[in-house]
């Protein structure tokens, strides 16, 4: 079924939306190594999630299409490079597998579960928020400071979140 779009430029187009996702998406892109080189490589994955969705990219519409509980990257992959798509859910699980979280203090374990957890059931913006630390379930492991103390003080926090997140999407 076709749907209208509005691309890069302004125009009006009609085409179903896995197909104007994967024009849209390869155009920026045109192989997946290159879209997964830059996912890997951005520190915000939201950043490249607003890039192309300024271009035009409908990821509500991705998402009702393709079916909810996808994480952005899996959309874009599964639609515009054919990858089969893993849930947010099932992504998370595969880091508590690898046994991840062994390396850290029991608090900072558990904050970083808790991140785990956050991520599974509202994808990666909830934990680039530089507001995570401050909402439910956070405040019951101490105040922000106090949280990134328990992973030895700010570097070692921002290295943690960098590492969680590319742990999140190996293949």
């Amino acid at each position: 079924m076709a749907a209208y779009f509005r691309d890069r430029d302004g125009k009006l187009v009609a085409e179903s939306v896995k197909d104007f996702t994967r024009k849209t998406v390869r155009q920026k892109f045109a192989l997946f190594d290159d879209f997964l080189n830059r996912w890997s490589e951005a520190e915000q994955k939201q950043a490249i999630i607003r890039e192309l969705e300024e271009q035009g990219l409908p990821l509500a519409d991705l998402e009702e299409a393709v079916g909810s509980g996808y994480d952005p990257f899996d959309l874009i992959c599964h639609v515009a490079y054919d990858e089969p798509p893993l849930t947010r859910k099932e992504r998370a699980e595969r880091v508590r597998t690898r046994n991840y979280f062994g390396r850290f203090g029991d608090k900072a374990r558990k904050v970083m579960e808790a991140l785990l957890d956050k991520y599974a059931d509202q994808g990666i913006e909830s934990i680039e928020s530089p507001d995570t630390l401050k909402v439910v379930p956070f405040p019951q492991f101490g105040t922000p400071v106090e949280i990134v103390q328990a992973f030895g003080g700010r570097n070692q926090f921002q290295a943690a979140m960098r590492d969680l997140k590319k742990q999140l999407y190996v293949a």
